[in-house]
């Protein structure tokens, strides 16, 4: 039987000690005096005037200067000494009432020899004063705002952190670096990351490294110092950095690149000092900073803020331990960011950043790898389509696919099924992107027939145009903040031609040409509409260089530099060729969606009293009423379940 004692979880709460400090003040107050009532200080004549009253039942002398003056019961209920009769609690006051200093002391004994005589004084006495207790009583105040003080600043230097970070004061400038334990962190490895081909390979590729040097060495090969991981958000980058930490069987420390920003100057700096140290202590070892545009922002932008010296400081001093004189150690910098083009040229150099792995929205092939890995854990029917899921959801990454799954459990569980189905992930689907159904909101039979129009209208030129996306389904239910919606399942392209651009745009305006068609006037239900054909015109006049007028021309600035210049990079006429000619590639659209609406007035219409009628519409109804579209490139079965 063992006899090892269990150890206690039991913690000292600063605030049990301050509670202590003034538990402590106040007895010495009881102590003192009895009461929680300081004594009056009185003039030697008022004085004398309660001595010739009679209201004084007994005198201490301190020190042979100092008296303390106890009234009789009777005094105390006299008006004159109502202010001492009571302590701040409400309790009758024991004393001592009043105190003053004496002047000549064998003069005021004379007086108090003679009260006693003439019965008006019960006794008098002398006594020795103790200075500590004074003492104390003027340091324990500043004893209690230094507590106070050390806690506050405990708290703000962010509590016990790992990694050596403590929550002293005097650690502030230590690293708040985690340091990855395999045997009690959840273990993440290569085979829970799905897709991300390359990615995964270069990185595997360092974590071998570590593991085995000579490998690489004997060539002639050095270890590489840092690696970037640059892509949109939710492509899974930390969950690659994750990845390393579990394969890697060298120490990991992980951070974020906020936890060196810190209010006070230097601390950025030192934090960089000791992390680095740490690592070096323990190499090899690899350390992630997770969102290092927090502090890797290029130097010498917004200098008006005043805030930038701090930040440039740390970066500094990031740049320095990186690749600076005299680094020889085994330590590679893992980083992860989704703001590539504001970093700083000197972090992005070889030497620093050797390598920046690009971790893109997974194609059709690695979205299905993703559902797999997430559909693991669910209970779903058998027989489930990923190929189809996978095609449902173009220009995902891995953490929408996430997403997706989990709503796609909820909407189960909500219609109280026992496995997840097809149907309910696409709900699912249309609940990510369309947002919620509002089926309660109030639509009167014309806004909702105006809906209809617009909403068919979409329908029907897509449905006519060749570049134009494959339609999913059509409704008019409200969701999120649109009234209507309507799904396409867009081909994935790497390269876009401008018949292809302009297809998409004519379709985006079939809305309002609908509604100019039926109703020969138009409403603010296109506002989105607007916007994104706006967009995507800008981008073809201003970016793409596939405007005829301006010519092989692109104001688009890659480093993303241009946004901190207060100057367009052309001149005011070119800028009003822009805007003239983005407006012609606008209205172009436009009449051309017109004619085709009006070539197809009254299948729109029928499609429209069909949408009125059901809600929701999908690919084999708009096949009953125009027939087979003739661009399509393969039968994709859409239909509702």
């Amino acid at each position: 039987m063992s006899t090892e004692k269990k150890p206690t979880n039991f913690k000292i709460s600063p605030w049990w000690i301050y509670g202590a400090l003034i538990g402590i003040f106040l007895l010495l107050s009881l102590l003192n005096g009895g009461s929680f009532q300081d004594p009056q200080k009185i003039t030697s004549s008022k004085s004398e005037e309660l001595l010739n009253k009679g209201q004084i039942e007994k005198v201490i002398i301190f020190n042979k200067v100092q008296a303390e003056i106890y009234l009789t019961p009777a005094a105390l209920k006299d008006k004159a000494n109502k202010k001492v009769a009571i302590d701040v609690l409400g309790n009758p006051n024991k004393g001592p009432h009043y105190i003053f200093d004496i002047g000549d002391t064998q003069n005021y004994e004379k007086k108090l020899d003679k009260a006693i005589v003439d019965g008006k004084l019960k006794v008098y006495d002398f006594k020795q004063k103790d200075d500590w207790t004074g003492l104390l009583f003027q340091i324990l105040p500043f004893v209690l705002i230094i507590g106070v003080w050390i806690y506050i600043m405990r708290r703000m230097s962010g509590g016990g952190g790992a990694g050596g970070g403590g929550g002293q004061i005097f650690n502030i400038g230590k690293s708040k670096a985690k340091l990855f334990d395999e045997k009690t962190d959840t273990k993440v490895t290569f085979k829970d990351v799905a897709g991300l081909e390359g990615a995964k390979e270069e990185v595997q590729e360092i974590v071998e490294f570590l593991r085995n040097p000579e490998k690489y060495t004997a060539l002639g090969g050095k270890i590489p110092k840092g690696a970037l991981l640059v892509g949109p958000p939710g492509t899974g980058k930390t969950l690659l950095a994750k990845a390393v930490a579990g394969e890697a069987k060298v120490p990991f420390f992980s951070l974020s690149g906020s936890d060196f920003v810190e209010m006070f100057v230097g601390v950025g700096a030192s934090r960089v000092r000791d992390l680095f140290k740490q690592a070096k202590d323990k190499s090899p070892a690899i350390i992630f900073i997770d969102e290092i545009d927090a502090v890797g922002r290029a130097r010498g932008k917004n200098n008006f803020s005043g805030s930038n010296d701090e930040r440039e400081n740390t970066l500094n001093q990031l740049l320095t331990e990186m690749d600076g004189f005299g680094t020889d150690t085994n330590v590679i910098v893992l980083a992860a960011t989704n703001r590539a083009d504001v970093l700083d040229k000197a972090l992005m150099r070889a030497g620093r950043f050797d390598r920046q792995i690009y971790v893109d929205l997974p194609d059709i092939r690695e979205r299905k790898e993703i559902f797999q890995v997430h559909l693991t854990p669910l209970k779903k029917v058998d027989g489930l389509d990923v190929d189809f899921l996978a095609k449902q959801t173009p220009g995902f990454s891995g953490a929408d696919i996430a997403n997706v799954c989990n709503e796609a459990a909820l909407i189960a569980a909500r219609n109280n099924k026992t496995a997840v189905d097809k149907q309910d992930f696409l709900d699912a689907v249309d609940r990510i992107v369309g947002g919620l159904e509002k089926k309660n909101k109030i639509v009167t039979p014309e806004e909702k027939r105006a809906i209809a129009i617009h909403e068919a209208g979409h329908a029907t030129v897509s449905w006519m145009l060749e570049h134009a996306a494959p339609l999913v389904k059509v409704t008019i239910v409200p969701r999120g903040q649109s009234l209507g919606a309507a799904w396409y399942l867009p081909e994935e392209r790497l390269i876009v031609r401008p018949d292809q651009m302009l297809d998409e745009m004519c379709a985006t305006m079939g809305g309002r040409a609908a509604e100019k068609v039926t109703f020969n006037t138009i409403s603010t239900g296109a506002l989105s509409d607007l916007e994104k054909v706006t967009k995507q015109a800008r981008a073809m006049v201003t970016i793409y260089g596939l405007n005829e007028k301006l010519g092989n021309v692109t104001y688009y600035d890659s480093s993303g530099q241009s946004e901190y210049n207060f100057s367009k990079p052309y001149s005011e006429e070119t800028a009003h060729i822009i805007d003239q000619e983005i407006s012609i590639l606008i209205e172009s659209q436009y009449q051309r969606a017109i004619a085709i609406l009006e070539e197809n007035k009254d299948k729109l219409n029928q499609l429209a009293a069909i949408l009125i009628e059901k809600e929701v519409i999908f690919k084999d109804d708009l096949e009953t009423i125009f027939g087979k579209r003739l661009y399509d490139k393969e039968d994709v079965d859409l239909a509702k379940e």
